[in-house]
């Protein structure tokens, strides 16, 4: 009955719309494709998708409706037409080298979780952290430092911890939507803020790339030649931005916070007080994005449970995955550039790295517990069978994610939200609309890394010209660019927590083995907070100039403390009103 009213809704949704064309006028708009790129309409497909899935909790199904939405738009409304299209968005999502990577990587990982749980490696990892692990306090927070030890790769930390650090969590009746915020809320952050991770690259050449287009644009030889000097020193200006990282830093700070003031509100404290009343980790009637209760990932009876039959193999993943930054790093510097950490994993294939990683994780995992003759050849080959079976509904998540995002470039939906920012608007308030613009494209589109490709090279040059960062260090307004820059990589990591349509949303649930409804239900309140606070201590003081970035961030996070002292509540002590 509930699939019923679904499509229900969808067919009665998509009668409406049909009909709908001429009452609002825009029947020819939609006959066109052509003439719904870059308008309001390239907004409907990603709304759809989000609305369904936070009010249906149907996530497989919501998402497929936005697709197929987006395919009937861009094919005139012709059904047929719009129906075989939403399938060739699915495969495209497949046919990308990168997608395709972090599918293996995400089975691979699966597939070695699968054999150390079936070896009893994973089960003596929580007993060994039972003796520093006591309490539910000290649980989270050594999930928290535990994002310090990956903090080169937002990928690897959220799937490698959410999936290492998942047992330890349930024995200590810490919720699924707990961790899987703690992992998310430390990941992207940490590998936005980091000067040493895989992000940098990315974010320094559209640094560059954009300062080099402006000055090549310049008609004034002095302004070219300044413009062109901020082009090649980039990284430096990076470097400058960072104070400006509002959200980022606050997010973090705020998850430790949580952890150490032992505070909830909202969705999350009704998630913790369950698991701690003995509701259970996960909701009653919850999907997990990963099946992690099957009795094919169950240790072996009578075999022991050796912790580093799980820590071993983790820290293979680790080492392989630093090792293969670096060499690929390497590999692509050029003769002339200087062999620094920063070049090197700039210029890294993580990708690559990363499926090397996990690769090497079940090479070492698997003769590990056939040297100690713990299982068998065959069982050893079944469990990581059994662990790359259960990632299945998340990869399907995944691929359905990255069809939205297709339909959104196709639509050029990040087009049309970028263009809000060719408005007039006084140069103080740039940095302000860019975080806005920057979030709302990154919960539209699902990606971080799409947003800053969009929104760097309109955003960059619109500051240039309107008159920020001129001469640079030296220059006026320079802290407005800073703000600018800094204001796209926050708003695309904040946009992309509130996002259930979001790869890293996903991966974190996947990981976590937590509904990711649930985890967006519950992530979403702590963010809108932090993402508040962080706009108007943070970015619009700063582009005023009333004070220095840092002086923000310490208000920020008194302000913070005080909206846990006074809204938060202790699980423990609810769950005994229960």
């Amino acid at each position: 009955m509930k699939y019923f009213r679904f499509f229900l809704v969808m067919i009665s949704a998509s009668v409406i719309l049909f009909f709908a064309q001429d009452l609002f006028g825009f029947a020819d708009t939609i006959e066109s494709s052509s003439g719904i790129k870059g308008t309001w309409l390239s907004l409907v497909p990603p709304l759809v998708a989000i609305v369904l899935a936070i009010v249906t909790r149907e996530v497989i199904l919501s998402l497929f409706a936005g697709v197929w939405f987006g395919a009937l738009l861009l094919s005139g409304f012709s059904v047929f037409t719009g129906t075989a299209e939403t399938f060739n968005f699915f495969v495209d999502a497949l046919t990308d080298r990168y997608h395709v990577s972090i599918i293996v990587f995400s089975l691979f990982l699966g597939g070695m979780v699968g054999l150390i749980s079936k070896s009893g490696g994973t089960q003596g990892v929580v007993d060994v952290l039972r003796g520093f692990a006591t309490n539910r306090t000290r649980g989270q927070l050594f999930s928290w430092v535990s994002a310090l030890f990956i903090f080169f790769d937002d990928y690897a930390n959220t799937l490698i911890r959410g999936n290492a650090l998942r047992p330890m969590t349930d024995s200590l009746e810490i919720s699924r939507e707990k961790l899987a915020y703690i992992v998310d809320s430390t990941a992207a952050p940490l590998a936005v803020c980091a000067v040493i991770t895989t992000w940098i690259g990315f974010e320094i050449t559209q640094i560059q790339n954009a300062l080099a287009a402006q000055a090549a644009l310049a008609t004034d030889p002095a302004i070219a030649a300044q413009l062109q000097a901020g082009a090649d020193n980039a990284f430096l200006i990076f470097l400058d931005s960072i104070p400006y990282l509002f959200y980022p830093i606050l997010a973090l700070a705020f998850v430790l916070m949580i952890i150490l003031m032992r505070r909830d509100f909202g969705p999350m404290l009704t998630a913790e007080v369950r698991a701690y009343s003995g509701g259970g980790v996960i909701r009653p009637g919850a999907m997990p994005a990963a099946d992690v209760n099957s009795e094919a990932l169950q240790p072996v009876k009578g075999k022991p449970h050796r912790w580093y039959n799980a820590a071993v193999p983790v820290f293979a993943v680790i080492f392989v995955a630093l090792y293969g930054l670096y060499s690929t790093g390497v590999s692509e510097l050029a003769d002339d550039q200087a062999r620094s950490i920063t070049n090197i994993i700039g210029g890294a294939d993580p990708f690559a790295a990363l499926i090397w990683a996990s690769a090497a994780g079940i090479f070492v995992g698997f003769v590990m517990v056939v040297f100690q003759k713990v299982l068998t050849v065959t069982s050893a080959i079944e469990s990581v069978v059994s662990g790359m079976q259960s990632m299945l509904m998340a990869i399907i998540i995944l691929v359905l994610a990255w069809g939205l995002g297709g339909v959104t470039e196709a639509l050029d939906t990040g087009g049309y939200l970028a263009s809000m920012l060719q408005d007039t608007l006084p140069i103080v308030l740039l940095p302000g609309l860019v975080f806005f613009i920057a979030a709302v494209t990154a919960f539209s589109t699902g990606t971080s890394w799409g947003t800053m490709a969009i929104l760097f090279p309109v955003v960059i040059p619109l500051a240039v010209v309107m008159g920020a960062g001129v001469g640079f260090a030296g220059g006026e307004h320079y802290g407005i660019l800073l703000g600018s820059i800094s204001s796209v990589m926050a708003g695309a990591v904040f946009g992309d927590h509130c996002s259930p349509i979001s790869d890293t949303t996903v991966l974190s649930s996947m990981a976590s083995a937590c509904d990711l409804v649930d985890h967006v239900r519950t992530q979403l309140p702590y963010a809108l907070v932090v993402a508040v606070v962080a706009l108007i201590v943070g970015e619009l003081p700063a582009a005023f100039e009333w004070m220095h970035p840092v002086f923000g961030i310490i208000i920020g996070l008194a302000i913070l403390y005080a909206v846990l002292k006074v809204f938060g509540k202790d699980p423990e002590v609810e769950s005994a009103k229960v």
